[in-house]
Formats: structure tokens, sequence, C-alpha cells
């Protein structure tokens, strides 16, 4: 029996994963995507270009039923005219991701990106091997200035239902997304948030009377301090939490980082997942999809291009962790952390890039396309020193004005 083509291999994966739409809907998302990895490029002429050929159309022909994907289906012709909601698909994408994730501990991220002043985008990404996979999001038009928090509880609720209950789930926010109503939203779906305030911040531990600036408790390169107690001076935002302050070298300033677990579950180590999902938008802007290029101006529609860019993401970031973690640790060159510390494996290709050469040798050598794998590396859960300090010690300490 003659093998499968491989597009016709990735039409049946798509749609076996998204049974709740149609099987156009589903074929034209694993044509975009496909398309995207020919083309390295989510542009709609060039994902019609690439696909032309292996269809035996005209680009021509093809290229109206590529843009009419993104539509509206007032806008489409036909009497069976439909519109994919992304926000449907959501839960599809987490648990392709999470189908064989192989512990029960995860990380999303959460950030916004922008496209000039036409879009911002709010993003929620599982985050895997220093890249991100985008699992819900929300286009917002650039000029129109709307609260954000509203977005993140409505896509964070989406989510919730399909993550086994007994998982660990931390929650990553950046400075300048910090909010007390945020950190209760995420605590009432059971997971964790881990979320970097900025340094003009007060903490009171538990037991002292006075709230100190946060910036004391790791007021140095190499200091780090962590307890309960309640942040925030202001009486309306005064948060319940736990507040890890360190300051690692190699670093410009501290992370300051509020959680609800408590001081000995928690490390502050996790928060360096969170640049991964700077890397997930570089993935897809210029060092892949392109998107920064695209003439769409209809949030709605970018929107739906975005479930295909997600798509495409995440098949090559599965594909490219499986091969990464195939390679042996003694191939991989190590680097010296700062103050002498031993030598650690260091990345030098995205797993993306790993995942792209994977799919196009095997479509070159007339392979079946990889499944691959998600194989996250492991959570760093060495216990830290912490400095000691007492209300009064932090008080008098010279090194920070009152």
């Amino acid at each position: 029996m003659a093998p499968q083509p491989p597009l016709d291999q990735w039409i049946d994966r798509v749609t076996s994963h998204f049974p709740s739409s149609s099987r156009r809907q589903a074929t034209v998302l694993a044509l975009w995507s496909f398309g995207m990895v020919l083309a390295r490029s989510c542009a709609l002429t060039a994902v019609a270009v690439a696909l032309a050929p292996l269809l035996s159309q005209k680009t021509a022909t093809l290229r109206p039923r590529l843009r009419a994907w993104s539509k509206d289906a007032a806008a489409k012709r036909g009497r069976c005219r439909t519109q994919i909601d992304p926000t449907c698909c959501f839960a599809r994408l987490l648990t392709w991701i999470t189908a064989d994730w192989p512990h029960e501990r995860l990380a999303l991220a959460l950030d916004a990106t922008t496209l000039a002043d036409r879009f911002t985008v709010l993003a929620v990404s599982v985050v895997s091997r220093g890249c991100a996979v985008p699992v819900a999001w929300t286009v917002l038009r650039g000029h129109a200035p709307e609260a954000w928090n509203p977005h993140w509880r409505r896509m964070l609720g989406l989510l919730r239902p399909h993550v086994p209950a007994a998982w660990t789930v931390v929650v990553l926010s950046d400075r300048g997304l910090e909010s007390k109503t945020l950190f209760e939203a995420i605590v009432a779906l059971d997971w964790h948030p881990l979320m970097r305030v900025k340094a003009v911040g007060h903490f009171r531990p538990a037991g002292w009377r006075r709230f100190v600036p946060m910036t004391r408790f790791a007021r140095g390169v190499g200091r780090r301090w962590r307890g309960r107690g309640e942040a925030s001076k202001r009486a309306t935002a005064r948060l319940c939490c736990t507040l890890l302050a360190c300051w690692e070298p190699g670093h410009e300033h501290a992370w300051l980082l509020l959680t609800d677990l408590p001081p000995q579950a928690a490390q502050s180590a996790w928060y360096a997942f969170r640049s991964w999902i700077e890397q997930g938008f570089k993935v897809i802007k210029s060092a892949g999809w392109q998107w920064q290029q695209t003439r769409m101006t209809d949030p709605v529609r970018a929107e739906r291009q975005w479930l295909a860019i997600a798509v495409a993401t995440l098949w090559l970031v599965q594909v490219g962790g499986a091969a990464e973690s195939a390679v042996t640790q003694e191939t991989l060159p190590a680097v010296t952390t700062g103050g002498g510390s031993a030598g650690r494996a260091v990345r030098l290709h995205r797993i993306f890039r790993r995942g792209l050469a994977a799919v196009l040798a095997a479509l070159v050598l007339g392979q079946s396309l990889p499944h691959g794998r998600f194989l996250p590396e492991e959570w760093p859960d060495a216990v830290q020193r912490d400095d000691a300090w007492t209300e009064d010690s932090i008080n008098q300490s010279p090194y920070l004005p009152q």
C-alpha cells in the first residue's frame, strides 16, 4: 500500500484534534498551518504559493479559499456559510499539548505583544523548552485602550476545565500586569499566580508592624528572601500572599514575585520560564511566521489567523522538543554561570527551528510526518539559602532609604 501523502496525514491529524469544528474548517486550518511550515510565513500569498503545487491548483484559485477562512460568515458566498470561532478551539489546543505531558505540573505565561499601533494581542501560552505555544488569545485594537483583566479572566476560565484538578499550574506574569483582581481570579481557579511586581511596592511580613519597601528584601546581587504577609499599603489593593524576593547575578534588578503558595513550596527560579513567552512572540513574528508583515486591520480576522499560527507553532515545538530531548547531554556544550558555579547545558537552537528541520527532512526523504512529543524540562527545586531579616534589622539597613 502506498504511504499516505504528508499533507493528507496532517489534515487527518488536525481534524482529529478539532472534532467540534466542521470537516471543512479543520481542513482549511490544516492547509494554513502546513502551508506556513513550507513557506515559513503566515502571509496569505506565500502560503497559497507553497500549497498550490501540492493540491494541483492555481494560486489564484487557492488564495480566495484560504482568505475566506478568516472572514465572517456574512462576508462569504454560498448557502452553507460558517465562521470559525477561535475561542472554541482554545481547549482543544491545550488538550493536544497535555495529552502526553509527562508530569502533573504546567507553567502558563501571560503577556501582551503589539503590532505597531494596529493590534495588541493578549496571549496565554504554555511554555516548554525555551519557547511558548499560545493556547488562548484576544486581539484588541491598538488605539482603543480598555481593561485587560476581564480578558485574562475569560481566557483562563475557558482553559481551566481542561486541566486535571490534581495538576499544579503556575501562572506567570510580568510587571505591568500585577493586579489584586487578576491574582485572586487565578487563585479562584485553584491555580497559582507567580506575579512579578514593580519595585515601588511595599510588603508587611506576618507579625510585623509596618510595611517595608519590597526592594529591601533583596538589597543586592545574591540576596534573597521569602515569607508570608501582606502586599500594598493601600487598603483597597492589599493582598495576603507570599513574597519571593531575589537578585540573581547577571540581572539588572531584583525579582519581586507574589504568589499564593506557601514560602516553602515556591521557588523564584520558576519565574525564569516566563521569558520563554517572549521567544514565542519572536517565533510568531520575525524568527518564524513573519506576522509583523500582515496587512490585516480587523481584530476578529486576526484572531482567526492566530489559530493557524498556534497550530503550526504547536507542531514544530512538539517535534523540536522531542528532537532536542533525544540529544545526549554529553554532546551539548556547557557554559559557566556567574560566580564560578558549575557549567550547565546551553540551548544553541530554538526547538522551533529543530522542529522545522525535522518536518522538512521528512518531506524531502518521503517519510511519514514526525509526531513529536512534549517533553518539558525539569523544574528547578533546589533549596535556596534565604536571608534572615527581622523588622528592626531591615528598618535599620543603611543600604536603602526609608
